[in-house]
């Protein structure tokens, strides 16, 4: 659970009632969080974690709270590179799951998100950049598709962003998470099946081109949560993409080449060259 709430609710967010779609959203202390993983530059005790909340306000009959008892951040959180932005909130007691509070799936250690894969993202952040409104006091969503970790690198710029981040965003912009978003979730769907892939983590601006939001990523940290978590520990499920994976084709200066874009050498050729060079 995080938090911040959600990180980035980009200027074509919309109510998350709408869709029916994933609402897998705890609201922390009057801002989001989400089960497991959180942004970890922000953790601390004393909060109170909200589940089945729709709105932050008014009315909410399948709400209920929790206080956090224990908080483990990363070992490795790095608050300059904001690499391993992630940490775990212990409640204070089992929370019984119903038709509006319920668990979503871990992206499990081998899980692979190719550019493209359409992901989910929800918070009560601000609708968009630099937007003079009020953040929406309902839980909100937006559909933004991974981008590669080449190509979020070269937008960044390169060694900006590491293994253990996901991005996803437009190239043209427009839809992304936002301030007050952070330690959101970012999910996808396979095989009927919820799978968090990220948490909000950071971004440059909100929605701006060529700019994605930057996620940390899930699959990453099941070693971790499982040595964490002693009993009633979360459910991981592989998320498996299909078909060619465009960003291995992403090059630009000071990238290293992959592998598919070098020659293949046979032992046999490598051994005669040696030989003529000697």
């Amino acid at each position: 659970m995080s938090v911040f709430s959600l990180w980035s609710a980009k200027a074509q967010h919309q109510d998350c009632r709408r869709t029916g779609g994933p609402c897998w959203q705890l609201a922390l202390a009057g801002q989001s969080a989400k089960i497991w993983s959180v942004g970890a530059d922000c953790c601390s005790l004393g909060l109170t974690v909200n589940l089945g909340r729709q709105s932050l306000q008014g009315s909410n009959p399948n709400a209920v709270s929790r206080t956090v008892t224990q908080i483990i951040k990363h070992p490795n959180y790095n608050s300059g590179t904001n690499d391993n932005d992630v940490c775990l909130l212990r409640l204070s007691s089992p929370v019984t799951f119903n038709n509006y509070i319920s668990p979503v799936c871990l992206a499990a250690s081998d899980s692979i998100f190719y550019s493209g894969v359409n992901s989910w993202v929800t918070g009560w952040g601000n609708i968009g950049e630099g937007v003079s409104l009020p953040s929406p006091q309902n839980l909100m969503e937006v559909e933004v598709p991974v981008v590669g970790n080449r190509q979020c690198n070269c937008d960044y710029g390169v060694g900006s962003i590491t293994d253990n981040m996901i991005c996803a965003g437009l190239s043209a912009g427009g839809k992304d998470s936002c301030q007050g978003d952070s330690g959101g979730p970012m999910v996808s769907k396979q095989s009927g099946r919820w799978i968090q892939a990220g948490v909000v983590s950071f971004g440059e601006g909100c929605a701006r081109p060529n700019l994605p939001g930057v996620y940390a990523r899930v699959s990453q940290y099941q070693t971790w949560i499982r040595t964490q978590i002693s009993s009633n520990q979360p459910g991981f499920m592989a998320f498996t993409s299909t078909g060619t994976d465009s960003d291995l084709s992403v090059s630009c200066t000071g990238l290293t080449p992959t592998e598919h874009s070098l020659f293949p050498l046979s032992q046999n050729f490598v051994n005669k060259l040696y030989s003529t060079v000697d």
